[in-house]
């Protein structure tokens, strides 16, 4: 047996596995485990040598009762034979179950963890694949549920129901003796079944409905404690602990609702799977002894049959545990499926080419887009959301420093959005050098395409690291340049490990403009050619933000850039502005220019959505500095 190693197997010796991990089959009109067939297909031999080992393990099991009636008739009853012959083969018959169990739960549970990890893997990777259309309508805490409590549900029917099915055999095998022992004895053990049965339907019935809301159950309650830590600082902000911990207590309580009423079904159909062959027990007790008093049935013979029963109890006990874990598991695979089964509204198209190499020509014709409303596995799903942008129109020349102004949700950020194609258009196109984005690879599009939000997201491991995200193999030099250049690197070499230096869950140990410096050092290594900076600077100091844009127009020099701008001194940057107001360019040319001809400009920059509200002199200090516009 290749599963009689008395050590696990190295969990180092798959670390850099390439070999694809199986999908699952698309057919949703398959069974549960149907669907999982290919995944299972991968763990064949081993399943097959498992369940080789636990029917070895049964039969030696079953045998263990005839070799105890054979010594009460032969070795004690009619002593002519001596009992060591009987000690001996059960003696061996229990080693023999010693190794063949062990070997066939090793082999089950080792397969059941190993498809437990393929499933996390393959969830994972199509959670990668999915568009951000997909994580703008699912929360978060439904989808680790489904990659956690929902995959382990799954992985502990996979261990459990080989052995329960071998168990089964092990009954039908266990009649087949009973009957060669005595047949009238054998319909009255068979007499409790088809109240077993008929219970067993009831409660698999019950059970599956009341798994799916267990499930669903203990999602909101991982979704309530998601949103608590991640906006921890919102949460003491408010002095809202209270109100998060009522919010826990309602989900937790739902909770406990489903899963009281889920133990209580079991409670009320177990005891009657389970006690009924009790019944036929007690009946053989009387019959039985009966025969062996007339002389028709001999002690050993009811002893043997009595063990068969006290066997058959087994099975009957998994009964009620295996409909709970079949039905726990249908329900998470169905869960975890509405997953797999989502296709990203995002995708390369069929013949799709990577970016040609060209001058940064960057054309939005027509372009409509509207944020989906839909929920998770709504197929359908619905666009009830007013458009975000309609007919919008504008070009940007190679080499040009364009700013994006308008007030709070007309759009700006759906811009660079759409460019870097992480959605699609409604209508219209968006082309780069007069390819059409739809057209191009996504990984080709995000590397010549370099994007820095307001709220730039950090990795919980080391400074260098995030900053050589996008460029793994840079060495420490240029990592270095590039903090300078973004102006990071002093206050990186004050922290204790320096660039070594593990940051917290999304960097919230550092501060909002050192996050951002880390994100402007990390898109500075990779020298993309078009640049998109939405707000990238806003929570940084006025001094150093000056600094970072004596770098950014090095940086800037040659590349189609597009700055969503909050801050006078962020326009300032800019060769043209472009102002958008209901989704759509309303007006295009200089800051001076705007602010003379177009009232609403200089009304959008008034209102607080770019910057404060700006003095004349002010205004005229920042843009006289660079040279004005």
């Amino acid at each position: 047996m290749s599963y009689g190693a008395t050590t696990p197997e190295d969990p180092s010796s798959s670390i850099g596995e390439t070999e694809p991990n199986p999908t699952i089959r698309k057919d949703r009109s398959l069974g549960w485990l149907k669907r999982l067939g290919p995944v299972l297909a991968t763990h064949r031999k081993r399943l097959l040598l498992s369940v080789a080992a636990a029917i070895i393990a049964m039969v030696v099991q079953i045998l263990v009762p005839r070799v105890v009636g054979l010594a009460i008739d032969q070795g004690l009853s009619e002593r002519n034979k001596s009992l060591w012959p009987f000690v001996a083969v059960l003696i061996a018959l229990a080693v023999a179950r010693g190794v063949f169990t062990f070997a066939y739960r090793y082999g089950l549970y080792g397969m059941a963890f190993k498809v437990e990890n393929q499933l996390r893997n393959l969830l994972f990777e199509h959670l990668g694949r999915l568009s951000f259309s997909f994580f703008d309508r699912v929360q978060s805490g439904q989808i680790i549920s489904r990659a956690n409590s929902d995959i382990r549900s799954v992985q502990m029917f996979l261990a459990f129901a080989p052995i329960m099915a071998v168990q089964f055999m092990s009954f039908i095998i266990a009649i087949l003796l009973m009957s060669a022992i005595s047949l009238p004895l054998t319909a009255i053990t068979m007499v409790a079944l088809p109240a077993v049965f008929i219970v067993g339907q009831r409660l698999r019935k019950i059970m599956f409905p009341l798994s799916w809301i267990v499930q669903s159950r203990q999602a909101e309650v991982a979704t309530v404690v998601d949103e608590n830590i991640n906006g921890i600082r919102v949460v003491k902000a408010f002095a809202a602990e209270r109100h998060q911990i009522n919010s826990l207590g309602v989900a937790a309580v739902k909770l406990r609702w489903a899963n009281l009423f889920q133990h209580y079904a079991r409670a009320a159909h177990t005891p009657f799977i389970e006690n009924l062959p009790r019944v036929a027990l007690a009946l053989v007790l009387l019959i039985g002894g009966r025969q062996v008093i007339d002389g028709t049935l001999t002690i050993g013979d009811l002893i043997s049959f009595n063990l068969y029963i006290i066997l058959l109890q087994a099975p009957f006990r998994f009964i009620g545990m295996l409909l709970i874990l079949g039905q726990r598991a249908k329900a998470s695979a169905a869960r975890m499926y509405e997953i797999l089964d989502e296709s990203p509204s995002v995708t390369d198209s069929p013949g799709a080419i990577d970016l040609p190499s060209g001058n940064g020509l960057i054309r939005f014709d027509n372009v409509s887009f509207t944020y989906g409303t839909e929920t998770i596995g709504d197929s359908a799903g619905s666009t009830s959301s007013p458009p975000i942008l309609h007919e919008f129109n504008l070009v940007l020349q190679p080499g040009s420093i364009t700013a994006i102004v308008g007030r709070t949700g007309t759009g700006k950020s759906t811009v660079s959005r759409l460019l870097m194609r992480f959605y699609d258009v409604e209508s219209g196109q968006i082309t780069i050098d007069g390819s059409d984005v739809r057209s191009l690879t996504q990984s080709s599009l995000r590397n010549r395409v370099g994007l820095v939000s307001d709220e730039p997201f950090l990795f919980s491991t080391t400074i260098k690291e995030n900053i050589a995200y996008g460029m793994p193999e840079a060495t420490s030099t240029e990592i270095e340049e590039a903090a300078r250049a973004a102006q990071a690197h002093d206050f990186i070499c004050d922290l204790k490990s320096g660039y070594n230096t593990v940051v917290g869950e999304r960097g919230y140990d550092l501060s909002g403009g050192q996050r951002q410096r880390i994100a402007i050092a990390r898109l500075f290594l990779m020298k993309p050619q078009i640049l998109i900076f939405d707000d990238a600077t806003s929570s940084i100091d006025v001094a150093v933000e000056e600094a970072i844009h004596k770098n950014l127009l090095t940086l800037l020099k040659g590349r189609t850039t597009i700055i969503i701008a909050h801050r006078l001194s962020t326009i300032a940057l800019a060769d043209s502005v472009v102002l958008i107001d209901n989704g759509a360019v309303v007006a295009k040319g200089t800051h001076s220019d705007l602010m003379e001809t177009v009232p609403l400009y200089a009304q959008t920059l008034a209102s607080g959505d770019a910057d404060k509200k700006p003095t004349a002199a002010k205004t005229q200090a920042i843009f006289s500095e660079d040279g004005g516009l």
